[in-house]
Formats: C-alpha cells, structure tokens, sequence
C-alpha cells in the first residue's frame, strides 16, 4: 500500500448520527481536559472518527499533565469512565509525575502498563485499535498483549524514539538506548499500518522496514478559521510573539537574552520549566520590550494571536522527525512565522511561503532577518494568502477521509 495522500470533498458531522458501522479504541498517553498539542491532536483524531460513523472508545491515564498531579475530580479512583462527545473514555490509575528524576518517569510508564493489561484482561477490544506512540514503554504493552491475526494494530508515531531523545540530550549511546531501540522496531514490526507525522518518521520506518504500510498523518487542526481584519501597529515596531511550551527545548529565556528590540516588542503566552526565570529576566532589564502574558486557554489564544505581526517558532535542536503543529494551527490563523528550528518544518514554511526561516541557535542570523522584515509586508493580503494556503493544503478533513479509506 505504501503512503496514502488521496483526498475527496468531506465535511463532517458530529451531530444526528444515524448508523454506527465499525468501532475503533484509541490508545493514548494524553487527552483533555489535559491541555496541549498531543492531547489536542488525539481528540481531533477521535471526534474525526466518530464524524465518520465510527463508535469511538479512548483508554487514557487518569488526567494529570503537565503539573504531574492527578486533576481535581479524577482522585482516589482507579478508573473512571465516562461518555463525552459522544466519545467513551476510560481513564485509567497512573503513578503521576513531572519529575526529572529517569526512574519516576519510569515508574510512571510501568504503572499505565499495568493499568492497561489490567484493562485488557477483562474487557473485549474491538478489531481495530489505534496506539499512540511515544511513549515507547506504552506503546509496546499494547503492541505486546493485544497482538491478534483478526485485531488491526494502527502505531500512531509523533516522534521518533530513541532517536529524538539522543538529539536532545536525555539519551547516550548504551545498553538502555540499544533496549529502546529493540523496543521501537518490535513496536513498528508487529503494527499493520504505521501513522507518522512527518516525512522523515516515514522514511525512517521504511528504512527499517521496506514493505510496512505507512500513511503521512500530519497534526493538522480542526477549528473553524477566524475573518482576517486589518491590523493597526503601535510605535512602530513589530509585534512578534511566541506561544507554548516554556521548556529547556524550546530555549525562550535563551531567545529573551538574545534578541534585539530596536524593531521588534517580543509577547509570550505560555508556561514550564522557564517561566521564573523570564519572569525575573523581564523583572531586572526593564528596558526588554518584553511583555509576559502567562498560560490562556486555546480558543482565547486564538483570538489573542491575531494582534501580531508576526510569530517565532524556535527550537535548540533540530530533533529528526519532528515537526511542529504549530505551523498548521498558525497557517489556518494567518499568522506569519519565523521559524528559527530546522528539519522538515523549515521546508514547510519555504515550500507554502508561510514566512521566514533562520538557523536554529544562530542569534545573529535571526537578528539579521528581523531588522530586514518590512512591516508593511506583514499586511492583510500577506496573512490571507498564508490562511488561504493553509486552508487548501493542511485540511484536517481531507486528511481524516483518506485516513478511514485505509483504517
């Protein structure tokens, strides 16, 4: 079969739905009222699904991310199960942690594992199941236990582990990142179909495994596209903002340190692992035309990023596989991007004309194509062309009604 890209007209529809025809259960490490873009993506991915006369069911932990903390009204339970959006959700008992520490992180893995032999044991899974994949610990329990000659096994990868985690740092070349790597292929030889995010997952897997289907499933988003207004500038400068994970990955406060404010007011919405250290950066050099925002829902922040000229999307490492989906979520808002992370994302925004592109960790080369970006360029017909484009090639329906042709 190979990869699969063919497209028909489709609009879904949630409501009204008259004849169920086929079952699916998606397996996944996050999902809301979790926030962020995996959980985003998986919920997309089964409201998608139950559109199309699939009756969907989840298996997610009790939800506890980003905070590490099981949330308020999911404690002392081992599981909990509950119909939303039509969606039947089984949450299920996780040792919850944030924390640095490699065994915590292990133990929290081992303990969803458990929870979901748990679940396997004593309930009957429908013939196709959807994993989600990082994390590889998860994913190989499911690809393990319920591994059946009449049971479809779909691995939904986001990212590329082990391989992912060596570029950032959290891995060395051992005997643990041999283990991971057994892992990984064991995962990708027993699934009969392979969802990547990206190109490069794809090649990656077929490389591996020449004859394995794959199918290109981006991270588009599902949300209606807002009406493009024109907007006015103050004090001349543009207005750049970054919206997301404050994490060590993403290097904000290293970003914050770097930039030069001549022509740009820097805007930040977001939280992690730098807040309190932007915080007290903008606290001391009062002179930064820096303004910090803090953590809004999704759909406010939708409304807010339509105020600025222009969005950076950074990255320290350029992480194989990766690719961010904030370039299709900004695309459909008619945001123009500087994208300062390399890889496959950095093609994107050439290949659709969605902004500019700097070197990842090249402060100088990303000051450079600041102070020569026009203001009057980031205008109404620039972002309406970017929505437009967007639109047209990062359809989220498109995508979903090819998906099922192949489920």
């Amino acid at each position: 079969m190979g990869r699969t890209n063919g497209y028909k007209n489709y609009r879904p529809s949630y409501r009204n739905l008259q004849v169920i025809v086929k079952e699916v259960l998606i397996i996944t490490n996050y999902f809301p009222p979790e926030i962020g873009a995996a959980s985003n993506r998986i919920f997309h991915l089964a409201q998608g699904l139950q559109g199309q006369n699939y009756k969907v069911s989840v298996i997610t932990p009790l939800p506890n991310y980003p905070k590490g903390k099981i949330f308020d009204g999911y404690k002392g339970v081992f599981k909990k199960t509950t119909t939303e959006h039509h969606i039947t959700i089984h949450r299920l008992w996780i040792y919850a942690s944030n924390s640095k520490n490699k065994l915590k992180r292990l133990i929290a893995m081992l303990s969803y594992s458990f929870s979901l032999i748990w679940f396997f044991m004593w309930n009957k899974l429908p013939e196709k199941v959807i994993v989600q994949s990082p994390p590889l610990l998860v994913a190989f329990t499911c690809m393990f236990f319920i591994r059946n000659k009449k049971r479809k096994l779909i691995l939904n990868v986001s990212d590329l582990w082990p391989i992912a985690g060596l570029e950032l740092g959290a891995f060395k070349k051992n005997f643990s990142y041999k283990l991971l790597e057994r892992i990984e292929r064991f995962n990708y030889k027993k699934a009969d179909l392979v969802l990547g995010q990206s190109e490069e997952i794809l090649t990656h897997i077929t490389s591996l495994f020449p004859e394995k289907d794959t199918f290109l499933y981006r991270n588009f988003p599902d949300f209606n596209p807002p009406i493009l207004e024109e907007q006015a500038t103050e004090n001349g400068k543009i207005k750049m903002v970054y919206a997301g994970l404050l994490g060590i990955a993403q290097g904000i406060y290293k970003l914050c340190t770097e930039l030069n404010y001549k022509n740009i007011q820097f805007h930040i919405y977001g939280a992690g692992a730098e807040k309190e250290k932007i915080e007290a950066l903008i606290a001391k050099n009062p002179e930064l035309d820096i303004i910090y925002h803090g953590e809004i829902a999704r759909t406010e922040l939708h409304e807010a990023l339509l105020k600025y000229d222009l969005t950076v999307i950074p990255l320290l490492n350029r992480i194989y596989g990766s690719v961010p989906s904030k370039i299709f979520e900004y695309g459909k808002l008619g945001l123009p991007m500087l994208y300062f992370g390399g890889g496959e994302g950095e093609n994107i925004i050439e290949t659709y004309n969605l902004g500019w592109v700097v070197p990842p960790t090249n402060y100088k080369a990303l000051n450079l194509q600041l102070s020569k970006i026009e203001l009057n360029k980031l205008n109404h017909q620039f972002r309406s062309q970017i929505q437009k484009t967007a639109l047209q090639n990062f359809n989220f329906e498109k995508q979903l009604v090819a998906l099922v042709k192949i489920l």
